[in-house]
């Protein structure tokens, strides 16, 4: 039985993912409308429905906050989830973070000072900047103006045949939220 519904924007833009009994109250309080439906079915005393898979919401997502939240997986994203010293893309589980300024050296916890790296590379580098290591940093670090949707991100092997029309592919992509 699938457990979750994908929810589109009003423009059918991918929004998140939320479970089968929230898609049914956002469908049935008139928030959104069913897209897509699995083949369970869902019962009550007085009707029989299939279960949601896919919602559109009905009106325009309103109110989302403009700032870009530091974590690690925001710095992960930001970072295209390559490694900024060598350059490979790794799933989210194979890679870590890496104070550019280290902070044995007064370098701080920042956007502008954290990079996405993997485990050899960080291991490599230690408590040395990236010149004392010899090391070339990729990509300056920044903080973004927003991050794409692509924070919604799914192993597409492991995707309904129900969601795959909405989700924009690039490259593999790996469960992470």
């Amino acid at each position: 039985m699938s457990t979750h519904a994908l929810v589109l924007t009003q423009s059918y833009l991918p929004h998140k993912v939320v479970t089968w009994e929230r898609a049914v109250t956002l469908v049935f309080g008139g928030k959104a409308e069913v897209v897509e439906t699995y083949d369970e079915e869902i019962s009550s005393v007085s009707i029989t429905i299939k279960m949601p898979a896919v919602i559109r919401l009905v009106r325009a997502v309103r109110g989302s906050k403009k700032v870009c939240k530091f974590s690690r997986v925001n710095i992960l994203t930001r970072d295209g989830f390559r490694c900024q010293y060598c350059g490979t893309r790794f799933e989210m589980k194979e890679l870590t973070y890496d104070h550019v300024v280290p902070r044995a050296q007064g370098g701080r916890t920042t956007w502008d000072n954290i990079v996405a790296c993997c485990y050899a590379c960080n291991a490599r580098k230690a408590d040395r900047t990236p010149e004392q290591a010899a090391m070339k940093l990729r990509t300056k670090p920044v903080k973004p103006a927003s991050l794409p949707i692509s924070m919604l991100r799914f192993d597409r092997r492991n995707v309904h045949d129900t969601w795959a029309t909405y989700l924009f592919w690039k490259g593999e992509l790996e469960h992470g939220s």
